[in-house]
């Protein structure tokens, strides 16, 4: 038999803010739709846009097309590079074919890029700490020549690299966990006490705010759950910032339908944040779904407020 509402029990969820979606992928996602009512369909798109199977499958529906190389793409249709960038080689590919190219590679990521660009130039040998196959560490890795960028995913790694004797300077993936990508530089440093790095953390304001806000909220939770695709970065990151910060469980979900129940069936407190490629509408439906077996108690725990935009890339500006 049905629990009537008052028989529900009580759950708190603490709602991390900010979470979800940021200005990169806000962009990356008008410009795939802007593009298609532009130039019609099929759009072309390098790769998903964002990681995320909703907004995937919201923008093929409407005529976007995704795939894995610029060989892919028929002649005379436009094609987008994603949020994540691509290998200088892919674009040179998209000029070689004479197709039409928009770039909506988070600007943020573009700057990291010009990073990599300015030291390798400048002959310093650079180390890129990210995640292997990620593809924004494919993509940053290829603005400069084979050989020129090293790869480092720990700390162990940097006491495993070779001696040199030139110049060196390190970027970084701008989805990593905040704590673990300082340990990693300091290990650099230490290492290589010449080593120079950019002026700024190449993390994004996003990626850190929403590791802040889930430190905030995940101390004391029975279970933390995040929204956001299993091949998504900072989601990833989240988790482990929520089991770091004293959550007792984390669980990453694509969304209220991937929930395994018994999960929260004797939960007092959960939390809940999203990925920055996640739609605010999954944390709706999730919310729904809770109240459909809980009464909810919903504490909002804000750590910071965002307004940044970017504006779409020139070719759109039209």
């Amino acid at each position: 038999m049905e629990k009537s509402e008052t028989s529900k029990k009580p759950l708190t969820v603490r709602l991390a803010a900010p979470r979800g979606f940021c200005a990169g992928v806000e962009r990356a996602i008008r410009t795939v739709e802007e593009t298609l009512a532009f130039y019609g369909a099929p759009v072309y798109v390098r790769h998903e846009i964002v990681h995320n199977k909703h907004v995937v499958d919201r923008l093929t529906a409407m005529g976007a097309i995704f795939v894995e190389s610029v060989d892919q793409v028929e002649e005379e249709r436009p094609v987008i590079f994603s949020a994540h960038g691509a290998p200088r080689a892919a674009h040179d590919k998209a000029a070689t074919r004479k197709l039409t190219a928009i770039d909506a590679t988070c600007p943020l990521v573009l700057k990291v890029h010009a990073q990599i660009k300015r030291f390798a130039a400048a002959g310093r040998h650079v180390f890129l700490v990210g995640h292997a196959n990620h593809p924004e560490v494919i993509g940053t890795m290829g603005q400069a020549a084979r050989g020129a960028v090293t790869l480092v995913e720990t700390k162990n790694d940097v006491a495993a690299l070779p001696e040199r004797d030139g110049p060196l300077a390190y970027v970084t993936q701008t989805t990593l966990s905040v704590d673990d990508a300082r340990d990693i530089i300091l290990t650099l440093k230490k290492r290589f006490p010449a080593i120079t790095g950019p002026a700024k953390d190449d993390i994004c304001y996003a990626t850190s705010n929403r590791q802040a806000a889930v430190k905030a909220a995940a101390p004391a939770t029975d279970v933390f759950i995040v929204i956001g695709s299993q091949t998504s970065s900072n989601s990833k990151r989240l988790i482990e910032v929520a089991l770091g910060a004293g959550a007792e469980k984390a669980v990453l979900i694509d969304d209220a339908a991937a929930l395994d129940w018994n999960l929260v069936a004797g939960a007092t407190t959960i939390g809940v944040s999203a990925g920055a490629s996640a739609p605010e509408s999954l944390v709706e439906e999730l919310l729904k779904a809770l109240a459909g077996k809980r009464t909810l108690i919903i504490e909002t725990v804000e750590t910071a407020r965002e307004n940044v935009v970017f504006n779409t890339p020139l070719r759109l500006a039209s």
